[in-house]
């Protein structure tokens, strides 16, 4: 075709008036040919499909205002689809026994219906021949008795879908059928519509009314363009089934039920199907189509930086902030107290909003060398103090806590990777279910995968029992009148890349052994937790936003025990992450910020281990580890929380070691020992109460398991170690407790009170090896009937006394210079023994 002739404008006009086989032939003329077919996308192809009866919009039920890429496209897909059934024709042919009593080889329409050939449908089968195709006209059309399909036929409706109604109990004992442009409805003598053992069945465009369809391994399914109206999709040991574009409305129990491992014995059509699903269009996600989770949908309004400041270690430049150099203006520098303790009077701190400062100019100057290594691993954001909270300053996270989109992920986890690749068992594509009990149901072994389909307004949308496995893609799951997805009895799988929000309960929910991987979803908005891990639960939990849940984001309990990495867990009502009730966990390097309770809560026989998570702009404590809660919190860093850094109670035995602590409301690390709800907490709060499937936590406490203990050593006191705490609005350490607590080789500087206070400590508090400097008051302070050792400390340039004390106190060669009141100051009630270096 040369374009001088006819402008092409004008050739796309005379093409759009040629049929389809036309359409084909102009294509194969010559490659510009071939192109202006192609340009003909919007105009041709779209009429083309769209007059079909067979098929409905390509983004029906769920985006059917949204075009697709390319409507030829779509039509070719469909084409191929509606011609699958009949692939095993040439297998048929090759019988043996065909080849004896062959039938007619010309396929046959038979047209049924008023004032046609035949009255029935019955009576039409009984003279179809091999893929004859059998055409209802508009009318109900209602069977008295089961019908049995011995012969592969095409059963269509003639019209718009619903004027064609098919009342009928369909028993298929062929190899092939398709059903299309039908509405079926069951029998009076059975609720099942349709059934095979063994053949494969299409369903194209068709409406399924308050009834029953079930296909059998080694039977197969394809089901396009249909709608489920209060009815029950059974699919038991299939090998490969396909539902796809589907709508699911009104079950009264689940919609779709898929029971058994995939059988092996697959019949012809597991191939072609194979090869149907991986040639159409899917929803893994590639590097553009998936940019949108590599960002964190809250930080984009709300960013903070980080900034160097504090002590230096072991040789460093710089010890301080400029901004944390000198007080406010118009407070005092010292003033005496009333028990003659020099103090720097700071503004008033009772809402946890102090900004302390560091010290003077000149003490800006003093760099100060610890005498042991810190250990531990390297907190979330590379060993650098952060600076201080700037005032209505918006909060940006660094790059290197910015959450990897999902191909990323896949990319890095080859595990992953063939999880999302894999297809076994069914396939439920861009399929709707909405308005009932349940959406899916997998069971006894079952293998499903959903890809980009929509949950809303059912009780549950998906349940995986009894060492099924379920691979969920791109999925929205909403307004679930319980947990969203509920796992249970080993069951795992894959589930990544899912919106889920505005649940009941948890947006995950994971119990009795269950181990899936939960890769880089949003789950926000729930009524209650956003994942819950309990009953010996296990899984991995990564790259996911949690965000804006009632309760706890993450909520681990009764021995739940998953892996939690690298998630962003923000703006909850309730705390971060809860481990209560002998719950363990490892969980590390998670971004947890902006909770009203505690970032990280742990209580009643809580044991997780917490590593290099970053913990900040709590609206309360930092981490709280209450009555009876264990654990290990290594390396993390805990930074501006209205409350405190880390409140513990001593009795609980935690280990609290390598950790940075700084620019928190209140205290840095306080200790208690009092039971929860006492009221003594600076910032606590109760943990979350009776979590159970059915409202009766204690059914879970016969299958807790008995494993190690996840401590890297047992220790039989509460230890603080190696930790850095500065900055924060009142004592960097305050203890008020009990038991035995030691306090070792911990950097505590520029605290806007004393360095530590001993409140109360009837049994020994030991305190060695720190380096205690440049805070607001004194170094250290001791009350009344406390007993307290110091050993071997360095208490350097405090603004008040370096150590006043009124209780029992040993003080042994520790270094006290440079505070500007006295270096040791005993009040009467004291009774300290002291030794010089």
């Amino acid at each position: 075709m040369e374009a001088g002739i006819l402008p092409l404008e004008l050739w796309r006009m005379i093409l759009a008036y040629l049929p389809l086989p036309d359409l084909g032939r102009c294509s194969l003329v010559c490659r510009a040919w071939y192109e202006l077919i192609l340009s003909l996308d919007r105009t041709r192809w779209r009429q083309l499909y769209l007059g079909y009866t067979e098929c409905r919009h390509p983004n029906w039920p769920n985006q059917p205002d949204v075009e697709p890429e390319s409507w030829r496209e779509a039509f070719k897909q469909h084409y191929l689809a509606s011609k699958m059934w009949t692939k095993n024709a040439a297998i048929l042919e090759t019988s043996v026994c065909f080849s004896l009593f062959r039938r007619r080889r010309t396929r046959r329409t038979l047209s049924v219906g008023p004032g046609h050939e035949f009255h029935s449908l019955g009576s039409a089968l009984a003279m179809s021949s091999l893929f004859d195709r059998i055409l209802l006209f508009p009318g109900l059309h209602e069977e008295q008795g089961e019908i049995i399909l011995k012969v592969p036929v095409e059963i269509v409706g003639h019209g718009k879908l619903g004027e064609v109604a098919l009342l009928a109990s369909i028993d298929q004992q062929c190899s092939t059928t398709r059903l299309c442009n039908l509405v079926f409805m069951p029998a009076w003598f059975s609720p099942f519509m349709f059934k095979t053992t063994s053949g494969h069945v299409q369903f194209d465009n068709c409406n399924f009314e308050n009834g029953h369809i079930q296909v059998h391994g080694p039977g197969t399914c394809q089901v396009k363009f249909c709608t489920f109206k209060n009815t029950h999709v059974f699919l038991h040991n299939v090998p490969l089934c396909v539902l796809e574009n589907c709508e699911f409305v009104g079950s009264e129990n689940n919609s779709v039920t898929v029971e058994g491992h995939p059988s092996s014995e697959n019949n012809w059509a597991y191939t072609h199907l194979l090869g149907l699903i991986r040639s159409s269009p899917g929803v893994l996600p590639t590097e553009d189509s998936d940019s949108l989770m590599s960002l964190d949908l809250e930080s984009r309004d709300q960013a903070w930086s980080p900034r160097t400041c504090g002590i230096v270690i072991e040789g460093s430049q710089s010890p301080t902030s400029p901004a944390a150099g000198s007080p406010k203006a118009g407070s005092q520098e010292a003033e005496v107290g009333s028990d003659g303790e020099r103090v720097a009077r700071t503004p008033d701190s009772s809402d946890g909003g102090l900004s302390p400062s560091g010290e003077d100019e000149d003490e800006d100057q003093l760099t100060y060398r610890l005498s042991y290594q810190v250990q531990g691993p390297r907190p979330v954001l590379g060993g650098s103090f952060l600076g201080p909270p700037l005032p209505g300053a918006s909060i940006q996270l660094p790059s290197c806590l910015v959450l990897n989109s999902l191909h990323q992920e896949l990319q890095k986890d080859r595990e992953a990777m063939a999880l999302a690749s894999s297809v076994q068992g069914c396939l439920i594509r861009k399929c709707l279910f909405r308005d009932g009990k349940g959406g899916v149901f997998v069971c006894s072994y079952g293998r499903a995968k959903m890809e980009g389909n929509i949950f809303r307004n059912l009780t549950y949308a998906v349940r995986c029992i009894h060492n099924s496995k379920i691979i969920m893609l791109r999925n929205h799951i909403h307004h679930c009148r319980a947990s969203g997805i509920f796992l249970r009895l080993e069951g795992g799988g894959l589930i990544a890349g899912n919106n889920i929000y505005d649940n009941a309960e948890a947006g995950v929910d994971i119990r009795k052994k269950s181990n899936p991987l939960i890769l880089c979803n949003q789950i926000h908005h729930g009524l209650r937790s956003g994942i819950v891990v309990l009953g010996n639960g296990k899984g991995i939990i990564r790259n996911n936003q949690i965000f804006s849940n009632k309760e706890a984001g993450i909520y681990i309990l009764y021995h739940g025990n998953p892996v939690v990495s690298r998630n962003h867990i923000f703006k909850g009502s309730a705390a971060g992450i809860a481990v209560n009730e002998n719950g363990r966990g490892l969980i590390t390097e998670n971004v947890i910020r902006e909770n009203q309770w505690g970032g990280v809560d742990i209580r009643r026989g809580g044991v997780p281990i917490l590593r290099s998570n970053l913990i900040c702009f709590g609206y309360s404590d930092g981490v709280v580890v209450g009555d009876e809660g264990k654990g290990l919190l290594e390396g993390n860093t805990i930074y501006a929380n209205k409350g405190c850094g880390v409140w513990m109670m001593s009795s609980s035995l935690p280990h609290v070691t390598s950790n940075h602590v700084s620019y928190n409301g209140l205290y840095g690390v306080a200790v208690f020992s009092q039971k929860d709800g006492s009221g003594e907490s600076p910032g606590g709060h109760g943990a979350q109460e009776n979590f159970g499937e059915d409202g009766d936590a204690t059914l879970w406490e016969t299958e807790l398991e008995k494993d190690d203990d996840l401590l890297r050593r047992p220790i039989t006191a509460a230890l603080v170690e190696s930790n850095t705490v500065n900055h924060n609005g009142a004592s960097g350490l305050y203890v008020q407790s009990s038991e035995v607590l030691h306090v070792i080789t911990n950097v505590i500087h520029a605290n806007g009170d004393r360095g530590i206070t001993v409140a109360q400590s009837s049994q020994l508090t030991r305190v060695a090896n720190n380096s205690i400097s440049c805070n607001h008051q004194s170094g250290v302070k001791v009350e009344a009937q406390c007993k307290v050792e110091f050993r071997g400390n360095g208490i350097y340039d405090n603004r008040g006394h370096g150590i006043i004390t009124k209780g029992d106190s040993t003080v042994i060669e520790n270094d006290i210079i440079g505070n500007r009141g006295s270096g040791l100051q005993l009040l009467p009630t004291s009774d300290t023994k002291s030794r010089s270096p």
